[in-house]
């Protein structure tokens, strides 16, 4: 037990001292090596193996996936779909945004998707029409967590390969938690309307979005038409993905696949904003992206293995149950354990390193495994909001060129309003996150 505290305090301080993740984690892996009983042979060939599952494939699919959404048109087209029917409204842009943010989720997975292909678009319109710049960037931002809440999602698809647990009931999890983000999101966005002044309000009234391509006031029929046809190949990528996972047509990995196709498809020959020297730049820059994540993930994979191989799960569940046995307490820390992982690494990696850990003491609870995909899921989405790690954060920083001083105010009021509600629901109400599952046989 001893050797595990040293060892995650070692990846704490690599961590914080900003050391490269591959390297932290291999540091860690070689100083359990080293003063472990470990058979590193045996736990080389295991951790090839594992990387050979062809659920892991989902992963660099879905993150494919989502690039060539951002860049192929399909984002902008589902704006103008949502723009036809709400853009109008006083909060309307703010909501477009959060919707289409989910939509976007259901099609690549990602929490990068929404806010690189949303927030170029509507972040310059939003403050044109009265939005502070900070908060208009701290909502698509944040809304852009999505990705890792609505179907189907990369976070559940690594936590199903490494826990065991069923994929298709963890992607039904997190359903009824997205939504109820959604709705929050919505009302904080309708709220900060009603604040601004009274000549700001009467601005948000439905101009165009016209120079972006984004229509806001579309009263021709001939236009609405035209919008919502334009709309349709957009629209059908994430029912054809749902749709074939839930039916059993194809797993979730060739779902990935299917997205992956689907948005090179539509990109090249019905919207035609992808043409060959852009699509090769996407697949060079998404191989390099993804090959570090691989060897990321193995090196931790073979380090949450080793913590395995010593028993520190069984010993943790002693520790922990000898200090209270009172669930709501220990969820509590979970919880905050969890919100910590989030805020010093990517989602993706916490889960391979802690999933293992914490999944003997939830099974002691008795939880069950997909309600606890739902909570850290949820946890380490919030993550990539949350300094110092905050990836999403930074990127929409520089999408939204803002300053961090003028996000970080409204995008932590955003989760704390917003988001932090939605957890703790998750967490103490089991039908929040087990209805769907259980509806459906899960």
């Amino acid at each position: 037990m001893t050797l595990f505290v040293i060892d995650i305090l070692l990846l704490i301080v690599l961590l914080l001292i900003g050391v490269p993740l591959p390297f932290v984690f291999g540091g860690g892996l070689i100083l359990m090596v080293l003063f472990g009983d470990i058979n590193v042979v045996g736990l080389m060939i295991w951790g090839f193996n594992q990387m050979l599952s062809p659920v892991l494939l989902a992963s660099p699919f879905f993150m494919l996936a989502g690039t060539l959404i951002a860049e192929s048109g399909i984002a902008k087209k589902l704006m103008e779909l949502a723009n036809l029917f709400i853009g109008k409204a006083r909060s309307g842009l703010g909501f477009i945004s959060i919707l289409t943010c989910g939509i976007l989720g259901a099609i690549s997975g990602s929490c990068f998707t929404g806010v690189a292909a949303v927030g170029p678009i509507l972040i310059p319109e939003m403050e044109g029409r009265g939005y502070e710049r900070g908060f208009a960037t701290a909502l698509v931002t944040c809304a852009s967590v999505l990705g890792a809440l609505i179907p189907p999602s990369i976070p559940i698809i690594i936590y199903g390969w490494v826990t065991g647990t069923s994929v298709l009931g963890s992607f039904l999890s997190t359903v009824v938690p997205g939504i109820l983000v959604i709705i929050t999101f919505s009302l904080i966005n309708y709220l900060y309307v009603k604040k601004l002044p009274p000549e700001t309000q009467d601005n948000l009234d439905g101009d165009n979005i016209d120079e972006n391509g984004v229509k806001t006031a579309v009263k021709k029929s001939t236009d609405v038409i035209r919008t919502v046809v334009n709309a349709i190949p957009g629209i059908l990528i994430p029912i054809i993905i749902l749709g074939g996972i839930y039916g059993g047509i194809f797993t979730p990995t060739e779902a990935a696949a299917v997205a992956a196709a689907l948005a090179l498809l539509v990109g090249f020959f019905i919207y035609k904003e992808l043409k060959l020297k852009k699509t090769y730049e996407i697949f060079k820059t998404s191989s390099i992206s993804i090959g570090a994540i691989m060897v990321m993930m193995m090196l931790c994979l073979m380090l949450s293995q080793t913590f395995v191989m010593m028993k520190i799960p069984q010993k943790l569940v002693k520790i922990i149950m000898g200090l209270t046995s009172n669930k709501y307490v220990i969820l509590i820390l979970i919880n905050v354990f969890l919100a910590f992982m989030g805020m010093i690494v990517n989602d993706s990696t916490a889960i391979i390193l802690t999933a293992p850990l914490l999944l003997p003491l939830i099974t002691e609870l008795g939880m069950s495994p997909i309600q606890f995909a739902a909570i850290m899921t949820i946890n380490l989405a919030a993550g990539s909001l949350t300094p110092p790690y905050a990836s999403v954060l930074y990127y929409g920083m520089k999408i939204g060129d803002v300053k961090f001083n003028e996000i970080i105010g409204p995008a932590m009021r955003i989760l704390l309003v917003g988001y932090v509600p939605v957890l703790l629901l998750t967490t103490f109400i089991e039908p929040i996150s087990m209805f769907l599952p259980r509806l459906l046989g899960y």
